[in-house]
């Protein structure tokens, strides 16, 4: 590797550290004008996960892709290409007139998120080799502070400033990691001084891994992108992932291998596709939750404290900013997969507790701060935790396996989540308005519409200026669809919480958790 002065390496950590702040800041601000958009363009909740959505799935093409090449094109090329989409998310968001234009500047905006998590991973992981899970997480404590910069000033200004304007804010952050950039030099990766090739590095995912986040690529992108209407049946797009992943399996067989046996190598590390999947479950428990609470608390929060239900996030985001600071101790004292089964049990409790007080207005605000700092502290280790355990356990697979882990989250929760969270929300509060009162329901509801997760009604644009005699019922029937949705997000950790128990059982019966040394590698490290 190549050697950086102590001054170099600082420099270098800041420059990552404030690029992961801006991505913080594009998705705070989509979280904080969700509202205001909905009002604005008439957009219903599905069409609003849908923006959110187009935020994560191209995170993930994107660090996917420069993973691929990261080590040919340099960091620094794909820092400027992170830095442009920023900008572009900024110019298209100002300047947007529906739903379209929206959608696309998400799009751009996890376009450059995407490129800054595939630099930032594997540089930290890099030049703290010997420390990897820690740094990290003190890394990755960047996010929730750029929630929580963002937070404070967007809620502060409230209605002083336009949401033009406030979008605007994300230019800030960009230009420091910009200027920041210029002139760095950039280590070598551990892989590569190591001398393990590239098709090895891919190997390490296989065509298991490939056909995971292809499929979600294929969904997304013959769904809402292309709109292939012969192309949205679940079948096909396995079919097309499958016969993507085929190809890539083909091409990291290894030469001495053929036929079955050469298939059942190439498929990829069994522990990492496991740990892909449990990601999916992962980044929706995290930023899936983080992307609805706001919107989900707001009528207990205005009933219990009058003020503004962003502010929940902005007080979780500390705590996570925090105690990932503070991180060192508990890793070492009960290691990464330790970490994250706590962190599991604690989310658990502090969704479903939250879940419950969505639809409680008689609620005090203390319970609520209580409930939002266990769902806080529950949330606060999971992703960087989760990059350092992969780095530690699988570092053949250098950039890719680290940042490939990352891409299949936020196509998860882009893809899957967020729209099913959006789609559980509309479908509830249908259900629970013609419970309620059949005949406001016949005049507030939308024909079906059709959506990944099948056909939807939703309220129509009207339900929010209804009169007085019909908003009760509107408001009760969207406070209990709102506690639905957020309580079908507790059955997400539960599964993890699962999976990490397993994990640790399997380490246990080979003699306890160790870091992988690459050095001494044999490429059983899975």
């Amino acid at each position: 590797m190549t050697e950086l002065t102590p001054a170099a390496r600082t420099r270098l950590f800041w420059a990552c550290f404030i690029a992961l702040v801006t991505t913080a800041f594009a998705f705070m601000l989509r979280v904080q004008l969700m509202g205001t958009w909905e009002a604005d363009f008439a957009l219903d909740k599905t069409q609003v996960g849908t923006i959110f959505g187009a935020g994560f799935w191209p995170f993930g093409v994107s660090i996917v892709l420069f993973s691929l090449v990261l080590d040919r094109i340099g960091y620094g090329h794909a820092m400027v290409f992170a830095f442009l989409c920023f900008v572009s998310f900024a110019l298209l968001s100002i300047f947007a007139t529906g739903f379209s234009m929206l959608y696309w500047a998400s799009i751009l905006g996890g376009l450059g998120a995407g490129t800054v998590e595939a630099v930032i991973n594997p540089l930290i992981a890099d030049i703290y080799k010997d420390n990897k899970t820690k740094w990290l997480n003190i890394l990755h404590a960047g996010w929730p502070g750029g929630l929580v910069v963002t937070g404070i000033v967007v809620l502060g200004i409230g209605d002083a400033m336009s949401w033009k304007w406030q979008i605007a804010l994300i230019l800030i952050p960009a230009c420091i990691f910009g200027v920041m950039m210029l002139g760095m030099k950039f280590p070598v990766s551990s892989r590569v001084l190591a001398g393990v090739s590239y098709r090895d590095m891919l190997a390490q995912v296989g065509w298991g891994g490939a056909f995971i986040v292809t499929l979600m690529i294929v969904m997304e992108l013959t769904t809402n992108v292309l709109g292939i209407e012969s192309l949205q049946n679940i079948w096909a797009q396995v079919g097309i992932a499958a016969a993507i992943a085929a190809i890539f399996g083909m091409f990291i067989t290894d030469t001495g291998g053929d036929g079955l046996e050469g298939a059942i190598r190439s498929f990829g590390r069994p522990m990492y596709i496991f740990l892909l999947l449990i990601m999916l479950a992962l980044a929706t428990t995290e930023l899936g939750t983080d992307a609805w609470v706001k919107d989900l608390l707001k009528p207990a929060l205005n009933s219990a404290m009058g003020i503004d239900s962003g502010w929940v996030l902005v007080y979780t985001a500390a705590i996570m900013m925090v105690l990932r600071f503070s991180c060192g101790p508990l890793i070492g004292a009960i290691k990464p997969l330790g970490v994250l089964a706590a962190s599991a049990a604690v989310v658990t409790v502090g969704i479903w507790w939250l879940a419950i007080l969505a639809d409680d207005l008689a609620v005090g605000a203390m319970v609520i701060l209580l409930a939002a700092t266990i769902y806080g502290i529950g949330q606060t280790f999971f992703w960087p935790t989760t990059l350092g355990f992969v780095s530690e356990q699988f570092p053949r697979g250098g950039a890719m396996t680290l940042n490939l882990i990352a891409g299949v989250g936020m196509l998860g929760v882009g893809v899957l989540g967020n729209p099913w969270l959006g789609n559980v929300q509309d479908t509830r509060v249908v259900e629970a308005l013609q419970a309620g009162n059949p005949t406001i329901a016949a005049e507030y509801i939308t024909p079906e519409k059709p959506s990944l997760f099948g056909s939807y009604a939703s309220l129509t644009p009207e339900a929010a200026t209804a009169p007085p005699e019909h908003a009760e019922y509107i408001a009760q029937a969207q406070r209990a669809g709102k506690a639905d949705a957020l309580a079908a997000v507790s059955i997400l950790p539960i599964f993890m919480l699962v999976s990490y128990l397993v994990l640790i059982a399997y380490y246990r019966s080979r003699g306890g958790y160790k870091p992988v040394d690459l050095a001494k590698a044999t490429g059983q490290s899975g």
